[in-house]
């Protein structure tokens, strides 16, 4: 019930995507880009389900997935974790499937499954070969339209959720200043709360609540079915017809959430903790991300973050690692695919002996210099080279396309936006890396983080 690793990272940021078409079930292929990614063919059901196929005939293997339009920033004040706390729920089974059944069918046919939960979305997989196909599609839709709960169930797993929160983050130093960074970060937008909730509101979560939360959000035409691997368009649509199809589609509500005002101070949070044995820093900027704020500057961010941070031959790990031997690791982030306001970041690792401010002054000085010089033509040219790479990769492994596009369509994109990714990036401009970084690399819109071990009496 996890993220995944810096490639989808970033294509992610390429995803979001939202295709599909027809009264009856009418197939249509995804609006050709010149430089495609997947190449998906994609499909609309007459209650508003959307699907995406994405042919992989490599092996006799398909990843079935089912993305919701919901996450932890949709849930109603006060009840943080909700939409996580139904994730787990999911599997407490249905009219005709005891709890416990859902995965235990999958295991016998010899497939694997999980989900998990994200600001912006929650998803459910299973990857089975591709003849146990129908079985995954009929007891995934037996669970979009007919959950079964009890205080029976539910109040077992609360404390399974209550302790996966204590194992993941009150446990983990790191963790614990995360979610201090996240409420410090957003003021006002409700990524500010942990997607796992704070403990003092899931002990509080019920039963209603769960069944509240699953009626005004899981429906067919709040979801999206994604199907990859070895299979066609023309084998899933009448599957597709027979288990999604029936059923209903819902009322659903508008995705209206706060948003950020102006911020006007930087912030600065360190903690101090005895189990942590490396010092470290990070620092974080609001960003626009693909559909929200200034979204122009989305496809420049990618690139400055591959040129500053991506990797050993980027600008921070040179000159803090191989040049100045302060560091043991530095590097930048940016993930676009946020349905709003997202982060760009920068995060260094001291070597033994030196001092974290010694780290922040020379990451503060590479910058400084990104904001008065922007990049040449040379570094953005090798950073376009490296994301073609990636896209080509990520052809690959036909879970990652299915990863990609679903990110991509639960926060408002659609497959041509995914499938044009590589063009759009080509022509990206080092004017247009300069703008987007003085638009966001401004101190106010900031948060600094120090991770310490903790104080000793002589400090």
């Amino acid at each position: 019930m996890a993220q995944t690793g810096r490639l989808i990272g970033r294509l992610a940021v390429v995803a979001a995507a939202a295709a599909l078409a027809g009264a009856a079930l009418v197939l249509a292929a995804a609006a050709p880009a010149r430089a495609g990614v997947f190449n998906p063919t994609t499909f609309t059901l007459d209650n508003g389900l959307q699907v995406v196929v994405v042919e992989n005939h490599r092996a006799p293997i398909v990843t079935h997935m089912v993305w919701y339009k919901v996450g932890s920033a949709d849930e109603t004040p006060g009840k943080s974790g909700l939409a996580h706390f139904l994730e787990h729920l999911m599997f407490k089974g249905t009219h005709t499937l005891k709890p416990g059944d859902f995965s235990k069918i999958v295991a016998r046919i010899g497939g694997r499954e999980n989900a998990f939960t994200s600001q912006d979305y929650t998803s459910f997989y299973q990857s089975v070969a591709a003849d146990q196909l129908e079985t995954v599609m009929r007891i995934e839709a037996d669970r979009m339209a007919n959950l079964v709960l009890t205080d029976a169930v539910v109040d077992p797993e609360r404390q399974v959720v209550l302790e996966e929160r204590r194992a993941r983050t009150d446990n983990q130093p790191a963790s614990l200043l995360s979610e201090q960074v996240q409420a410090a970060l957003y003021v006002n937008h409700p990524y500010r709360l942990p997607i796992v909730g704070w403990e003092h509101e899931i002990k509080h979560l019920s039963t209603e609540d769960a069944l509240a939360f699953y009626h005004r959000h899981y429906a067919p035409n709040n979801a999206v079915l994604i199907v990859a691997g070895d299979i066609t368009a023309e084998r899933l649509r009448p599957l597709a017809e027979k288990y999604y199809g029936v059923i209903p589609a819902g009322d659903m509500p508008a995705r209206v959430r706060p948003q950020e005002p102006e911020q006007h101070a930087p912030r600065f949070v360190v903690l101090h903790d005895e189990r942590v044995g490396q010092p470290s820093w990070r620092r974080y900027y609001l960003a626009p991300s693909y559909t929200s704020g200034a979204s122009e500057h989305a496809y420049p961010l990618q690139l400055l973050s591959e040129i500053v941070g991506g990797g050993s031959t980027s600008r921070l790990y040179r000159s803090l690692v191989v040049e100045q031997k302060i560091a043991v690791d530095a590097g930048a982030w940016y993930q676009a695919s946020s349905l709003d306001l997202t982060t760009f970041g920068f995060y260094a690792v001291p070597r033994p002996g030196r001092e974290l401010d010694e780290v922040e002054r020379a990451v503060d000085a590479e910058i400084a210099k990104i904001l008065a010089e922007g990049v040449s033509e040379d570094e953005l040219e090798r950073a376009k080279q490296r994301m073609r790479a990636a896209a080509v990769y990520a052809r690959d492994d036909a879970s990652t396309g299915a990863r990609i596009i679903g990110m991509a369509l639960t926060t408002g994109r659609t497959i041509e936006d995914v499938e044009a990714w590589p063009e759009r990036l080509e022509v990206v401009t080092t004017d247009q890396v300069l703008a987007a970084a003085r638009a966001v690399l401004v101190e106010k819109n900031s948060v600094t983080s120090q991770l310490l071990p903790k104080r000793t009496p002589s400090n």
